[in-house]
Parts: C-alpha cells; structure tokens; sequence
C-alpha cells in the first residue's frame, strides 16, 4: 500500500510539473499544418523561381571593364627642400606654402577629379554615350554614366575603375578613358605639390618682374636728370644691406600670407613668424636711421636730387635680390613639376572581359525562392490561425467585431 501511494503521489506530481499539451503548438503540429497545405507551401516557391528563371532570361548581359592606377604620392620634392635651406632670405617659406597648398589625401582628390563633370562630359561626347543610353538630355546621360561607374580608392593607395556596359569592348574602352581623361586634367590644374608651388612662384615672379623694371625705369630717369650722390664704400654696404633686409621682409610678408590660410591667429608658428617680421622691420628702422614709417617721410620729402636717386638704386637692388630667390625657386619647381607629371601609373589596363558580371541569374532564382517559401508558410500559418480563431465563439465574436470596424469579409 505504501509503493502504490507514492507512486500515485509521483504521478500527480509529474502531471503537475509538465506543461498541458494543448498550451503549445508542437513540432508535429506544424509539420501536418505544412502537409496539410502542401500544394501551396510548394507551389507558390515553385512559381517564384519559374517567373524568375524567364524574367532573367530577358535581362541583358552586362560587363565590367577594370582599371587600376597608382595616383601621384605627396612627399617633400628636391625645390622644398632647397627651398628651406635659404633660411636667412625666405625663412620657412617652403613650408608655408607646402602647408597651405599640400595635399593631405591625394588618393581623395584623383577619385573626386574622376567623379567631376569635366571628365564625365568628355566621355559622354567622345563615345556618344546619349545614344547608347538613348537619354535625350546630357544631364541625364551623365546620371546614367555615374550609375554604371564605380571608383574606388583602397586602403593600398590604389584607385580602381569599373564601368557596366552590355558592349564588353565599350565597358573596357571606357575604363581606360577615364584614366586618359585624368591625364589631361592633372596637365590642366595643379593638383600636386610642385605643381601648385611652380604656379605659386610664377606669380610672385611675374610681380617681382614688373617691379624691377619699373624701377630700373625711374633710376635710369632720375639718374638722367639729377645724377648721383657721392657715396662711400661704407654707404654702398648700407645700401646693400638694406635692400636685403626689404627683400627677407617681403618674403615673410608673403609666408604669413599663405599661413594665415590654414592657421587660426593663435597660431604659435604663425605669432612667431610674426615677432620675426616685427624684428625685421625694426632692424630696417634702425639701419636707415628711424624707424621705417619716419624713414619713408624724408625720402619723400627730401629736395636733394642726388639722394633721391640713391634711394631709386635701392629700389632696384631690392627687386634685383628678390627676383633673383623667386627666380631660382621657380626653375626647381618646374623640375619638380615635371617629374611628377608621369608618376600617375597604370598597374591594370582594362581588357575586354570574357564573362559577363550581371545578372546573376542563379543568385535571383535562388532569392526569389526562399522569398516565396517563406510567404506561402507565413499565409498557411496565418490561415490556421484564422480558422482556429473562428471555431472559438469568444475569438469569432472578436474577429467580428474588427471585421466591422474594418470593412473586411473573411
């Protein structure tokens, strides 16, 4: 009597413990829901990938030419580095002019002149592109252009090309144009470091040369008219150095021009390029005998004919030495310049590709499959659900009363 007493008692027990079967939906459930339904849950993915196999069948094959280039790499070129080792005359220009016009991501600025109008217009013109896309507008022959380009720049350093066309020769075509068009475009704009100090110093070699010879023009006038005066060797030297020191205070009034570009006013390079220029100038003050505002006045004020012309020799020395640092500097920028015109290279040029890329026909039927098995279970559930909810009066009063509120017949 006690053994049958506990075994009733672990019995009550165990039915005490395990879930009621009706409060699940069982594996087994599922699996006759499934059967139950079976021509839908296999029919409607099997229609899927029939509408799919014939749709791709009509979709164009599509082929990618592929180009790869090594764009131009910044790094300090033989005229910046000479250009620091004239110190005493142009202090830290180079490094001005390196800091404000340098390229922090070459690889970012090729991909952008790629991506511009410039080169997309060229090869909408040269492969008459609006008749291949049948776009009527260029505007919308170059969206389309855009579209079937892809332009990326790796972490290698390496910019890759892609062009989409169903002409397997065309797609090639144009990704080797696009590397034709960057050509002539980094020929046209400065783009690298010497390029851009090499139009820098033609500027400034231009001005310096017009002021030279305006004021070779005023020396030969005055010196015509009131002669020279007498001046000993020591008043030569003082001529020397003056014009010197004009020259190195140009100089680093065109350095803090090109700072003040990149570096905010509490700059420490640029406020101690600053005091320099303060020193510069008081040193001038004192080797003309005042300071440089007071200085000016009696060179203007001055009666003496032969002092006035001295002053005018002055002129010219200054613009002499000047012309002569700029010179020297743009003649290594040129150099610079033109060993970095051929450094755009081509690793990959692109050739006619032998497969197609687009469609990929057995990833769409493989897609549209899954997509049709996974509706036709989630309607057969539903629908379970649906029938269920009606064969329970409490569920049939509900789904009746949001049918009509809804409008719906079920």
């Amino acid at each position: 009597m006690p053994e049958q007493a506990n075994t009733e008692h672990s019995k009550d027990t165990s039915e005490a413990q395990s879930p009621p079967v009706d409060d699940e939906v069982s594996l087994l459930d599922s699996l006759i829901v499934l059967a139950r339904n079976k021509r839908i849950v296999l029919g409607v993915p099997l229609v899927a990938v029939i509408g799919a196999a014939v749709t791709t069948l009509f979709l164009p094959n599509i082929y990618t030419g592929t180009s790869r280039i090594l764009p131009p790499q910044q790094s300090t070129s033989a005229g910046a580095a000479l250009l620091n080792q004239l110190g005493g005359a142009l202090g830290g220009l180079a490094g001005a002019t390196g800091g404000a016009l340098g390229i922090r991501n070459p690889n970012d600025l090729y991909v952008g002149m790629l991506k511009s109008r410039t080169v997309a217009d060229n090869l909408i013109s040269r492969f008459e592109l609006g008749k291949v896309y049948d776009e009527e507008h260029l505007s919308d022959a170059r969206r389309r252009l855009d579209r079937e380009t892809t332009i990326v720049a790796g972490k290698d350093g390496i910019i890759t090309i892609e062009v989409d066309d169903e002409n397997p020769k065309r797609a090639a075509e144009l990704a080797n144009a696009y590397v034709d068009e960057l050509k002539k475009l980094t020929k046209v704009l400065a783009v690298t470091e010497a390029s851009q100090r090499r139009l820098f110093f033609e500027q400034q070699l231009l001005q310096a040369k017009d002021s030279l010879t305006a004021a070779e023009i005023a020396a030969r006038q005055g010196l015509q008219k009131g002669g020279l005066a007498q001046v000993d060797a020591q008043g030569r030297s003082m001529i020397e150095v003056t014009a010197r020191l004009r020259a190195q205070i140009s100089a680093k009034e065109v350095q803090l021009g090109a700072m003040r570009t990149f570096a905010a006013e509490g700059n420490p390079e640029l406020q101690r390029n600053q005091q320099e220029l303060e020193a510069l100038r008081h040193e001038l003050g004192r080797i003309e005998g005042s300071s440089p505002d007071t200085a000016a006045k009696k060179r203007d004020t001055s009666g003496n004919a032969g002092l006035g012309n001295l002053g005018r020799l002055r002129d010219v020395k200054y613009y002499e030495f000047l012309y002569e640092l700029l010179a020297k500097q743009y003649e290594l920028a040129k150099i610079d310049e033109a060993k970095d015109a051929t450094i755009i290279q081509v690793m990959d040029t692109a050739i006619e590709p032998d497969r197609k890329s687009k469609p990929k026909r057995t990833l769409i039927v493989v897609i549209f499959a899954l997509a049709g098995l996974f509706a036709s279970i989630t309607w057969v559930f539903f629908r379970e659900a649906a029938a269920k909810a009606k064969a329970d009066p409490k569920m049939a009063s509900r789904l009746e009363t949001l049918r009509g509120y809804l409008g719906w017949k079920w």
